[in-house]
């Protein structure tokens, strides 16, 4: 399970402000590359990406037409930096995705990020924490605490890092956990300027304000929505969207009558909000012994296909 998402009205999140300038007391390296004018698609520096995280990163429900596995936002981004790069003559991108399904923000700290900064990437994406702000009991202070240990680490390797917040989910079945989300945000785009990194604007993407571009799971993203989540990575890497409509909400549909609605949200909670309950109960995920999709770095190979 990925951060608590679903379609519902979200405020902007406030802009990243630039690192303090290199050199200054307390200060971290800059991030490597420039804010682009809109309609600029810049050349990414980047040579070695390695994608940290849950079922959002993994890329579940976004199925891969080449390898028929899971692929997601992460495999698009770098499929979109290669394809940058050579464009420019840039040479190749390498790129490893260690995001596994169900994992918490400890987990993918204690165990994905020593194996990427093994890789020595000079660009890594670390967003997690929605599994463990679906908690109750979660504190989204706590949870910060660890996201900025992680960042100081990835920074202090000289290495470039990709945030994401989570989404708003005011109209969902999981708007308890909204204050919780919202709390968190808060401290990772606060993160993001005390440390130089970039942040991706799930909250604030009106896009995947609709139904449309969510799984029948109604947690994780269909094909199109992992597509606006790439745009949206492009842009806060300050790199430029290819897509100049990818903020664009999608044409609004007739409204659900009222018994349709409930059959479907019946249909939910049977094939998926029970089974997932019933996990939890039995302190099972469904990553649970689950590998990494790709452990290794290994060169993108471009793959002509059409945009979501």
């Amino acid at each position: 399970m990925t951060s608590p998402a679903a379609p519902s009205p979200g405020a902007e999140a406030p802009a990243a402000t630039p690192a303090p300038p290199a050199g200054a007391a307390g200060a971290t390296p800059a991030p490597t590359s420039t804010p682009q004018p809109p309609g600029t698609l810049a050349v990414p520096p980047w040579r070695r990406y390695v994608a940290l995280g849950d079922s959002m990163t993994e890329g579940l429900w976004d199925v891969d037409p080449v390898g028929q596995g899971p692929r997601g936002w992460a495999d698009l981004l770098a499929q979109r930096l290669a394809e940058r790069r050579a464009a420019a003559g840039a040479g190749p991108v390498e790129y490893a995705n260690l995001a596994v399904r169900g994992r918490l923000l400890g987990e993918i700290v204690q165990e994905q990020l020593p194996a990427a900064l093994a890789h020595a990437p000079d660009l890594i994406s670390l967003v997690g924490g929605g599994n463990d702000l679906l908690r109750p009991g979660a504190d989204p202070d706590v949870l910060a605490a660890r996201l900025e240990r992680a960042v100081r680490q990835v920074r202090a390797a000289g290495c470039d890092v990709l945030l994401a917040t989570g989404m708003d989910t005011r109209a969902t079945a999981l708007r308890t956990t909204r204050s919780r989300v919202a709390v968190f945000n808060a401290h990772v785009w606060s993160v993001a300027r005390r440390h130089g990194a970039h942040v991706v604007d799930v909250w604030g993407l009106r896009a995947l304000q609709d139904w449309r571009m969510w799984a029948p799971d109604r947690i994780h993203l269909t094909t199109a929505g992992h597509e606006r989540v790439t745009q949206a990575a492009l842009v806060a890497l300050g790199l430029g969207a290819d897509d100049p409509a990818w903020e664009d909400p999608l044409t609004p549909l007739p409204p659900v009558a009222r018994t349709a609605r409930w059959r479907g949200d019946l249909g939910w909670v049977r094939q998926y909000a029970g089974p997932w309950a019933v996990r939890r109960l039995r302190g099972r995920s469904s990553g649970d012994a689950r590998q990494p999709k790709r452990p290794e770095p290994g060169a993108v190979i471009l793959v002509q296909e059409p945009r979501a």
